[in-house]
């Protein structure tokens, strides 16, 4: 935001102050609102709210979670929009998909809003929306190193578990494992929507006419959960080659217990709360990092749960 745009900004919040109570106080007046893809079943998200919260406190700024309650993409379009008109000082969004959310942001970087990319997307995105930046993991690059992983630990068949086939970036991960292990995605990709019910009769259903997969790989808690499930009602839970993006309670468990070799983590953390640490520099100081931030991939085995388990869910 521009200087002149800050001084009108900072000006009208004194003279609202002075007139009602506000619900967030904040020294410096700034606002930032973080908008995410996410429905609201998905409690990965969790631990963004927490981050958003936390940094808020230390920065002394209000920060806002919206979200489209069914991950509708249309609707998080909409919800930019809304943003973008009630002029926060910040917005915080994934790309979850290119096409549908690039005018709505496009519109917020030209009203004067600065705006930071997180979770999904990627740098180059960013930069051609006119965000400041991107903070969180390379999708297919994460994929790619997981199939890697997989290759070398003797996998040649998998089954990817897509959860919300409609978001691009999910996609990726899934390309991206198919090229690590140096095989052709093809029809390795289910569709597997997210009543944990259906997921585990498709899952089921899959390993059934292709028994020859010696892999699987699920792309959050949505699935990994109802996929582990699907396992030990088979008795293939512990003997069929199982990785899993992102971290929960349910992967924390299946890892100690060796159906799951590893989670891939993120770092949701991370991609919410350095956002709002760098706008509210960015906004008083005039500073920048140079560069995107990469908040993963990392890999989480069963010898390095000790301090993943004890914040799962809430930090990690």
């Amino acid at each position: 935001m521009t200087s002149t745009l800050r001084k009108v900004a900072l000006a009208s919040a004194v003279a609202a102050a002075s007139l009602t109570a506000a619900t967030t106080v904040s020294a410096e007046g700034e606002k930032y609102v973080l908008v995410s893809h996410a429905p609201d079943s998905d409690s990965w998200w969790n631990t963004v709210k927490n981050a958003i919260a936390l940094a808020g406190e230390q920065m002394d700024v209000e920060v806002e979670y919206r979200n489209p309650p069914t991950g509708d993409v249309a609707d998080m379009a909409r919800i930019i929009e809304q943003t973008v008109a009630a002029g926060p000082d910040g917005l915080i969004t994934t790309l979850a998909d290119f096409d549908v959310l690039k005018g709505p942001i496009m519109d917020a970087v030209a009203s004067g809003i600065d705006v930071i990319i997180m979770n999904t997307g990627t740098p180059e995105q960013a930069r051609e929306l006119g965000a400041l930046m991107y903070v969180g993991q390379p999708e297919y690059d994460a994929g790619l190193a997981a199939g890697m992983r997989a290759k070398d630990d003797g996998v040649t068949s998998f089954l990817c578990v897509n959860h919300s086939i409609q978001q691009p970036t999910l996609g990726d991960r899934c390309r991206g494992f198919a090229d690590g292990l140096g095989v052709e995605l093809g029809e390795s990709m289910l569709d597997s929507g997210t009543d944990p019910s259906e997921i585990k009769n498709k899952v089921q259903a899959y390993l059934s006419a292709n028994p020859e997969t010696d892999g699987i790989l699920t792309l959050g808690p949505v699935s990994a959960g109802p996929t582990m499930q699907a396992l030990n009602d088979i008795g293939l839970a512990g003997d069929i080659y199982f990785g899993t993006f992102d971290l929960g309670d349910e992967i924390v468990d299946g890892i100690k217990s060796g159906v799951i070799e590893w989670g891939i983590d993120q770092q949701p953390f991370l991609q919410a709360y350095m956002p709002v640490v760098i706008l509210t520099n960015y906004h008083r100081y005039g500073v920048l990092p140079g560069n995107n931030i990469n908040s993963g991939p990392g890999f989480i085995t069963a010898d390095g749960l000790a301090k993943v388990e004890e914040f799962a869910g809430e930090y990690r």
